[in-house]
C-alpha cells in the first residue's frame, strides 16, 4: 500500500498507511458508527506532524479495543516523532473527547490524569477544557473512511492511491466474498 519517493517512504506515506491498519481493525469494533479522516493529512502539508483520526461512537461502546488501536497508532507515529489522535463524538455529533493513551484506565489510577471525569467511562479522555472539535467538523469531516467514503475536499494524490483505493479494494474484496441471498 504504500509508495516510496525515490526509494525513500515519506512521513505522509508511514501515517496514511498507519492510518488505513487502523480503519481496517477499527471498523469491527462494536459501536463504531463512523471513521473520518480530519486534519493535516487531509491537507498538501508535507510534513504532517501527526494523523487525526474523528471517530463516532455509540453512547455505550466499549472503548478498550479502539484505545488499544490507537495506541498501536500513536506508537507507530512516535517511532518517526510524530503522533496521533482519536477524537471521539457521540452519534448525536457532540465532541466527547479522545481515546486515553494509558494502558489502564479507571478512576485514581493515574494522578497526573487531566481528564474532567477520570475513568468514568473508560479510556475516554475528556479533556475538554485543553482539546475541542468544532461541531461542523464533527458533522462534515473532509473525509468519511467508513462505513462509506465521503469526500468533502480536495484531497491529496497519495490519500487517494494510498488510503481510499486500498479501503475500498478492501470493501470490494469483502462484498465478493459475501454469501448472497
Amino acid at each position: 500500500m504504500m509508495q516510496a519517493t525515490n526509494g525513500e517512504l515519506t512521513i505522509r506515506d508511514i501515517l496514511l498507511a498507519e492510518v488505513w491498519q487502523f480503519v481496517e481493525r477499527a471498523r469491527a469494533c462494536p459501536g463504531v458508527r463512523r471513521i473520518a479522516l480530519v486534519g493535516s493529512l487531509t491537507t498538501f502539508k508535507t510534513d504532517p506532524k501527526d494523523a487525526d483520526v474523528l471517530i463516532t461512537v455509540n453512547d455505550d461502546a466499549d472503548l478498550t479495543p479502539l484505545a488499544t488501536l490507537g495506541r498501536r497508532l500513536k506508537g507507530h507515529a512516535q517511532s518517526r516523532n510524530r503522533g496521533g489522535d482519536i477524537f471521539l463524538a457521540d452519534p448525536s455529533g457532540n465532541y466527547i473527547g479522545r481515546i486515553c493513551h494509558w494502558r489502564e484506565c479507571y478512576p485514581g489510577k493515574r494522578m497526573s490524569c487531566d481528564a474532567q471525569h477520570c475513568g468514568r467511562r473508560a479510556f475516554l479522555h475528556d479533556d475538554l477544557d485543553d482539546v475541542t472539535l468544532d461541531a461542523s467538523l464533527i458533522k462534515t469531516p473532509p473525509l468519511e473512511l467508513w462505513p462509506k467514503i465521503v469526500r468533502r475536499v480536495e484531497l491529496p494524490g497519495d490519500v487517494e492511491t494510498q488510503l481510499i483505493r486500498a479501503i475500498e479494494a478492501q470493501q470490494h474484496k469483502a462484498k465478493a466474498g459475501a454469501p448472497r441471498g
